[in-house]
């Protein structure tokens, strides 16, 4: 178990310790100090640590410099919390990328010819597409959510894995194999096997959990201008495209316990209670006719026993409204309209009865909502009221 529990206590320790590391502590005591301490860490708190480091002053040039150390302080403590990925997504794409690139190491370590390994390296070359589509893409929409140390920090990493690999195709011609191994090629390969390990274990988690399901759209969008390295194109994009948008809509996204959405995140038990207090009640009923959720306020106007759940809506009215529910159900589907509304009276109270077509961000129909109110003492305001009232 984590010694350093608080979340805010645990980002602060690990800054001095990178910190500490700057100033010469050497990584094998600093990684037995980490596993001590704090066990294991997150890739976005590793990323978040790194902001927060450059955001009080600590140069981009200082972590690019300290890039691999960190990565070695890590590898032991990182927590794999792996998502599902589906084959369309561009993350999944990267890293079918990074196994082509594998393989290419795999036979630079295994060359003794200086012909082998300069044909091998012209193949490398295309790791440039791999790095531009990460610089071009993936860096700007982290940097639109706050996170601009990868752009400040791995571009420099990228430029010197182009600077290594430039040297290496130099220097093959007229340097004894022996020691353009270990002078230009071991160290272009290890440069190469330390980035794919950032991007797998750093910057692609951190990404999955910080983008938006509409950011990781466009950038498979845009990915087609900058093309692929090492892999065959995607086919069709729009299939592409709809494949992720599915994949995107049934992964939940959990995080530390929050579900996550564009706009923030809450836990279970938050959203429940939020969804429970609300003035209203909610049924919501999917786009096959069956009832899915519905809110269990305190003084719920119309009962819902948790029977009803998986239930057909047409059996869940009486037979004289059961035309309306038809109608209004029939013309969300064919988009012949978004709201309906009515108004009752309900055991001396008005009750106020609306239903919402509930459609993608592609207008497709995915259900219906509805939400019904009292607002008897709503209708009886006047005037207006700008005091707490201590009653309420």
């Amino acid at each position: 178990m984590d010694k350093v529990i608080n979340k805010e206590e645990k980002k602060r320790f690990i800054r001095e310790l990178i910190l500490k590391l700057h100033q010469g502590l050497p990584v094998e005591e600093a990684k037995d100090i980490l596993l001590k301490e704090i066990g294991t860490i997150t890739s976005t708190e590793i990323a978040e640590i790194e902001q927060s480091l450059i955001n009080e002053g600590t140069s981009p040039d200082e972590i690019k410099k300290f890039c691999n150390v960190h990565a070695l302080l890590f590898e032991s403590a990182i927590k794999q919390e792996l998502k599902p990925e589906s084959s369309s997504h561009p993350v999944s794409l990267f890293k079918l990328e990074n196994r082509a690139i594998e393989k290419i190491l795999a036979q630079l370590k295994t060359a003794k010819e200086k012909g082998l390994i300069e044909e091998l390296l012209k193949n490398l070359k295309e790791i440039e597409i791999h790095y531009t589509r990460k610089e071009q893409l993936l860096f700007p929409y982290l940097e639109k959510k706050g996170f601009f140390g990868p752009s400040k920090v791995m571009w420099g990493k990228d430029n010197e894995i182009r600077e290594l690999l430039r040297n290496a195709l130099e220097k093959i011609a007229i340097t004894p194999l022996g020691d353009y191994i270990s002078t230009y090629l071991n160290p272009l390969i290890e440069e190469i096997e330390g980035m794919i390990f950032k991007e797998e274990n750093i910057l692609f988690p951190t990404a999955m959990e910080k983008l938006d399901p509409e950011d990781w759209i466009e950038i498979l969008k845009e990915s087609v201008n900058v093309g692929y390295a090492f892999i065959e194109p995607p086919k069709s994009l729009e299939a592409l495209i709809k494949d992720l948008r599915q994949s995107l809509i049934e992964q939940a996204i959990f995080t530390d316990g929050e579900i996550r959405f564009p706009s923030g995140g809450l836990n279970l038990e938050e959203l429940l209670a939020i969804l429970n207090n609300l003035p209203v009640d909610l049924t919501f009923v999917d786009k096959d006719d069956r009832v899915r959720y519905f809110s269990e306020t305190k003084e719920r106007i119309f009962l819902r026993p948790r029977a009803v759940i998986g239930r057909d809506v047409r059996n869940c009215h009486p037979p004289q409204s059961l035309d309306k529910v038809e109608k209004i159900i029939n013309d969300f589907k064919e988009g012949k309209r978004d709201v309906a509304s009515f108004w009752i009276n309900f055991k001396g109270r008005l009750i106020y009865i609306r239903y919402f077509a509930i459609r993608d961000s592609l207008g497709r129909y995915l259900g219906t909502l509805e939400v019904t109110q009292d607002i008897t003492e709503i209708k009886k305001l006047e005037g207006e009221r700008r005091l707490l009232d201590e009653g309420d």
